[in-house]
């Protein structure tokens, strides 16, 4: 059981594990083709969403914060999905301490940042989870995270919540520089995928792209692909 947690860990990290890869190619695309739609604005917050559950927006989240950090740049990826976290067991660490400690109480990021593993990158894994989310996320403390992580952080990454389930990538999205969506091949609907670009938008939210995940190429082989804003 153990051992097979360890290959879905692996499989989930590809830019790490095997950087050689196709999958990892098309992280490295989108990496690119962020930088590219951002280039007349400083950015340093973005935040990756979806319609629904279980269209890969945390893989899609930490692979593109990995190929960041193996640019060289100094990254903090940050689970912001604090209904249904999956960040701790991704890096296999601790779900506390973790970002509600840091948004509750105010520790500081110091007390609740913790390494990744991957050279540049490091981790705020959700911590215990709240009764509050949204109103967390919309907080003055929220600010105050932000404002200290952009001094601290090249490329701070956060991983929300589905779109269409919780008002929390919404309040959440209008706080970050840029917002990317991320589509299943296999199972979003387009009815959804449209009505969550206009629920972002009326949110003030800065949409630079959307990512078209598990498209099925010859071979069993699966890749991310980068689009513009249209969908």
């Amino acid at each position: 059981m153990f051992k097979k947690k360890r290959k879905e860990h692996r499989r989930k990290l590809i830019t790490s594990t095997d950087p050689r890869s196709i999958v990892s190619e098309q992280f490295r695309m989108v990496r690119a083709n962020i930088k590219f739609s951002m280039k007349d604005k400083q950015f340093c917050t973005l935040l990756f969403t979806s319609a629904s559950k279980g269209e890969g927006k945390s893989t899609v989240a930490a692979n593109t914060a990995i190929a960041f950090a193996q640019e060289g740049k100094k990254v903090l990826l940050v689970d912001a999905d604090l209904r249904k976290p999956t960040m701790h067991h991704t890096f296999n660490k601790l779900l506390s301490p973790g970002f509600t400690n840091l948004l509750m109480i105010q520790w500081k990021i110091a007390d609740v940042v913790k390494e990744s593993g991957i050279k540049g990158l490091d981790l705020i894994t959700c911590g215990p989870i709240p009764s509050n989310p949204a109103e967390l996320l919309g907080s003055t403390s929220m600010d105050l995270f932000i404002k200290e992580a952009k001094a601290l952080y090249d490329i701070v990454v956060f991983d929300a919540p589905p779109v269409l389930s919780v008002a929390d990538a919404q309040i959440l999205s209008e706080k970050c520089d840029g917002t990317i969506l991320v589509i299943n091949a296999g199972s979003t609907e387009k009815r959804f995928a449209v009505k969550t670009k206009e629920v972002l938008q009326s949110s003030k939210a800065n949409i630079i792209g959307t990512i078209l995940n598990n498209f099925k190429l010859e071979k069993g082989h699966y890749y991310y692909e980068y689009y513009g804003q249209d969908v």
